[in-house]
């Protein structure tokens, strides 16, 4: 999937104290899908096309997870695949932050200087399991950032669409979040929005899009990626800078 390098930042210390991620900002397209893919767990409905770009290389951190996403006029959907554990999964519903868990964080207005959450700035997240009387349901829910200006209107979690299927190697699960969940969410005329995940996994350890929990993702969305609610892949401009391999 192309990339766009927007602007460098300039950092001065010992090479491999500041992650190679950090010095980008980065932008990609989002897919537009007028129909969202159906929600079964079963990730029939995704492609390549769909599939976010792994940004982790730069840093030489190995991934586990496939991450897919795209939006419509009815909202933006998420789906993961993790593989290749060995482990049973841990997801605790009352404390989502300490076990295997999703997280899916957005700026719909992508104000690249703001340090602080605003309004427009919302946290979701998901668990492949832990839900339920028995705790065998997936989760969805949505957290609160640390130090924020102002927090987007509360959102009901059954508002939130989210299905898994577990296997022995690991899971797939997919998501889906209505438009009227999505703070301030205006494609027309507000098609850039912050953009940022991470996949926690208590036997692999954490794949982000852009930082992690070091630089403080969960507090600045500054730290965060663009994405373009894109019609079109090749929206990217065609002097888009590609990493080279």
């Amino acid at each position: 999937m192309p990339w766009r390098r927007r602007r460098g930042k300039v950092a001065i210390g010992v090479t491999g104290l500041i992650p190679n991620r950090f010095l980008f900002d980065f932008e990609f397209p989002l897919r537009y899908r007028a129909a969202i893919p159906t929600m079964d767990g079963r990730l029939a409905g995704w492609s390549d096309e769909e599939r976010l770009p792994n940004f982790g290389s730069l840093d030489g951190r190995p991934s586990f997870a496939d991450v897919w996403a795209c939006w419509s006029e009815t909202g933006l959907a998420l789906a993961v695949r993790v593989a290749g554990k060995r482990r049973a999964l841990q997801c605790d519903a009352k404390k989502y932050w300490t076990g295997d868990n999703i997280r899916l964080c957005t700026d719909m207005r992508d104000a690249r200087s703001n340090k602080r959450a605003t309004r427009f700035c919302q946290q979701f997240f998901f668990l492949p399991t832990g839900g339920g009387g028995r705790r065998t349901q997936p989760v969805a829910g949505v957290g609160q950032f640390q130090r924020a200006r102002e927090n987007a209107p509360s959102v009901p979690a059954e508002r939130i669409q989210v299905t898994s299927a577990i296997n022995p190697g690991g899971y797939a699960l997919e998501a889906f979040i209505p438009a009227a969940c999505l703070s301030g969410f205006d494609p027309v005329e507000h098609g850039r929005i912050g953009f940022y995940y991470i996949v926690e996994d208590r036997e692999r350890g954490s794949q982000y899009l852009t930082v992690g929990d070091d630089l403080y993702w969960n507090v600045d969305p500054s730290t965060w990626a663009t994405a373009v609610l894109a019609r079109l892949a090749t929206s990217v401009r065609p002097d888009a800078e590609i990493p080279a391999t």
